[in-house]
């Protein structure tokens, strides 16, 4: 695994939208973040492709690839982050150069959402460490609840070294009020519990080199050149450990993504699967599927562990899963933690 120099002062820290711009409304949010940045004595480099939100996106795919490729093959860049996800990262897989990017010096690059299709792509393909966490745009000095609030300091962690994360108390479906309110920042009421669909057979753990992200995008790139599960796994004597969380997708949408991905082997190359907090609300017609439904009846079956309602995704807050990492994620009488290991 090719881990990126922990960041420290002097990092410089590039953004860039893979998908999704900023736009106006968004402008005192985003100085606050860059403040945040600059705080903690990171260099700051803001992207041409920012400052847009034209029809799903920053800018056009080929001016998005660019922009992202120079900054990735940049060795003076150590991170490279969009404001936050969006829907049409996928576009610019083809348009990426990645044998220059595995020329160049790794850096770090973080988000989550649509941010995970380049991030999950880029470990697979590169070797690169790369992050699910909070986006950008959740990342101010306000922040309190501690995943959120240590996303970057997780991201100091030398290579070789070990960090802990245990489960939020605390989870949301409300987003703060950024554009009125720039320093508002996430406030969790409905209490956090983590939970086991199919228990490991022997010890109340699993673990693995993580991979994954969000699940509506993600399950589109499973066998194909981008995302070879298959190939990672006869790599990486621990096994792979597969995370994914649902935004979008309907159960109906989730029973055909699961099948697509038992046709391409997906479960016979993962050790267990932890699921996110699903974000569709399922619907109110009493004989109509569920999601809880889809897991039980779809998931329950295919001989590996699965742990769901971890703070992964949509509904916040975030862990900070390191694409990679060796993690061993524990959870007992309804606490969770996990560890990951540089390494």
């Amino acid at each position: 695994m090719k881990y990126p120099e922990p960041l420290k002062k002097g990092s410089r820290v590039a953004i860039t939208a893979f998908s999704s711009g900023i736009a106006e409304r968004h402008e005192k949010r985003f100085q606050e973040v860059v403040r945040t940045l600059k705080q903690r004595g990171y260099d700051v480099v803001v992207g041409d492709c920012l400052k847009s939100r034209k029809k799903h996106v920053s800018a056009p795919k080929e001016q998005r690839a660019d922009e992202l490729l120079r900054f990735l093959t940049d060795d003076n860049i150590d991170a490279v982050a969009p404001p936050w996800g969006g829907e049409l990262a996928m576009e610019l897989l083809p348009l990426l150069d990645f044998k220059r990017i595995s020329r160049a010096k790794p850096k770090w690059i973080f988000g989550f959402s649509d941010v995970s299709t380049i991030a999950a792509s880029i470990n697979s393909v590169v070797g690169w460490a790369t992050v699910h966490c909070s986006n950008l745009m959740d990342l101010v000095d306000t922040n309190v609840e501690p995943l959120i609030a240590n996303t970057l300091n997780h991201l100091e962690t030398p290579v070789g070294g070990t960090f802990v994360q245990t489960g939020s108390e605390n989870h949301t479906r409300k987003w703060p009020e950024i554009e009125t309110e720039p320093l508002a920042y996430v406030v969790g009421e409905t209490k956090t519990q983590w939970k086991w669909l199919v228990r490991p057979m022997s010890v109340d753990a699993v673990s693995g080199r993580l991979i994954g992200g969000c699940w509506d995008t993600l399950f589109h790139l499973f066998e194909t050149p981008f995302l070879a599960l298959s190939e990672l796994n006869s790599k990486y004597e621990e096994g792979l450990l597969l995370y994914l969380e649902n935004a979008e997708m309907s159960p109906c949408d989730l029973v055909r993504t699961i099948h697509n991905m038992q046709f391409r082997g997906v479960f016979n190359n993962v050790n267990g699967l932890i699921l996110g907090r699903n974000l569709r609300a399922d619907s109110q017609i009493e004989d109509d599927l569920t999601y809880l439904d889809v897991l039980t009846e779809h998931l329950a079956n295919k001989n590996i562990p699965v742990m769901y309602d971890v703070d992964i995704g949509h509904v916040p807050p975030n862990l900070t899963l390191i694409n990679g990492s060796v993690a061993e994620i524990r959870l007992v009488n309804g606490q969770g933690s996990i560890t990951q290991w540089l390494k």
